[in-house]
């Protein structure tokens, strides 16, 4: 692997020296860039014989299990391995490249090591799913945003190669989500099972996604009607009327945690983008639109501030927040041909490579690179894998 890792480092470095490190000149640089990042991580986040991950580089094993079911277990059990959530960043990352070149090796490493893996974290509590912690543990909590970014990997797999046991999957999975819902405050699903409390958008906004991926992936009209549904009620409840963007949750209160994270917009960007797609209702487009353009002013500087470049840079976030988001960019520019907002994306990805990366490999996540902690964790790696592979094909 390190041997791959040196000869693709040096196929980069080549290139771009080559041409003169411009942003949108030559694609495959984006997709060796992925290829390179995943190498590191399985290098730096592996367990040895075993298909699981560590949560932080480097591993701390003195950390401790959280999100058990019972919060006292987590005083006495230390954290061996990653929890679900980072872990099925690495198959969102392999899925991206996957669908960036359909090549059968890659769709192996997904068998032979990222659902075996996988397999780990799956809970047979009625209906199953996938719980945030291995098996193996204490019971632990089951989040339905956890499962719902599984789910949409699976559709994204079963599209990709028509292997049906895919599909099957994603099924099992929406049974699972749409047990999450109920009456209270008209619809909306939970943030996670033990604590129903609030209704997130981290767990609606993707729900829309890939209720509406079921639907491309099956033609069944029931799934595209309770997309529309949820995509409306999630408009109605945590949309800002002022800007478009979205806001994090609703206590069964009523009350609204008007936080704005990149992700939570970036996925009612892709939903509206992917409502247009099937319907061809022109308002979901044009709300798509306004969402992407509040978007580009919220989540990123002003061109010039904080950086050097004539670029807006990115204001720090988690990674994995700003990949998804980037996966409502990419929706919409497949939409409308708008290529702004994807090469202010190519030019912060650019940017990454050169100045966010240590001597590992590894990314830290402050756009400013000001601070550069010695622990990363998983889920910002395998973000990174996502984004290369979503650009290099554009």
């Amino acid at each position: 692997m390190q041997k791959r890792l040196h000869s693709i480092l040096g196929l980069i470095f080549t290139v771009l020296f080559a041409q003169g490190q411009t942003v949108e000149s030559d694609p495959q640089t984006f997709k060796d860039m992925a290829a390179v990042t995943l190498d590191s991580i399985y290098v730096h986040y592996g367990v040895p014989d075993e298909s699981l991950l560590r949560e932080t580089y480097p591993f701390d094993a003195s950390h401790k299990a959280t999100y058990l079911a019972e919060e006292s277990q987590g005083d006495q059990r230390p954290n061996q391995y990653s929890y679900l959530w980072p872990f099925s960043g690495s198959l969102s990352a392999q899925v991206a490249r996957y669908e960036m070149e359909n090549a059968p090796d890659i769709l192996e490493q997904i068998e032979q090591r990222v659902l075996p893996g996988l397999n780990a974290y799956y809970d047979k509590r009625v209906p199953h799913g996938y719980a945030s912690y291995i098996q193996s543990a204490p019971q632990s909590d089951r989040f339905y945003d956890d499962n719902v970014w599984l789910g949409i990997d699976f559709t994204d797999l079963y599209i990709q190669s028509g292997n049906q046991k895919y599909l099957t999957k994603a099924k099992e999975i929406w049974e699972f989500v749409a047990s999450g819902m109920d009456a209270k405050l008209g619809g909306g699903i939970y943030w996670y099972e033990q604590h129903k409390t609030s209704k997130n958008t981290c767990s609606n906004a993707p729900g829309v996604v890939f209720l509406v991926k079921l639907h491309q992936a099956t033609n069944e009209t029931d799934y595209l009607t309770q997309a529309i549904a949820l995509y409306e009620w999630t408009k109605t409840h945590l949309r800002d009327p002022e800007d478009g963007l979205y806001w994090d949750n609703i206590k069964l209160d009523g009350q609204v945690d008007e936080r704005k994270y990149p992700y939570n917009s970036g996925q009612m960007l892709q939903a509206a983008t992917l409502l247009y797609q099937v319907t061809g209702e022109d308002k979901y487009l044009e709300e798509a639109q306004e969402i992407a353009e509040s978007g580009h002013n919220f989540f990123f500087y002003p061109p010039g501030e904080h950086h050097s470049g004539d670029f807006r840079l990115l204001k720090n976030s988690d990674l994995w927040f700003i990949a998804v988001m980037l996966r409502g960019y990419v929706e919409l520019y497949n939409q409308d041909g708008n290529a702004a907002y994807l090469n202010t994306f190519r030019d912060n990805l650019q940017y990454a490579w050169h100045n966010l990366r240590d001597t590992d490999g590894l990314f830290h996540k402050d756009w400013k690179n000001q601070s550069r902690p010695a622990k990363k964790w998983l889920l910002d790696q395998c973000a990174m894998v996502e984004m290369y592979a979503r650009i290099a094909v554009l």
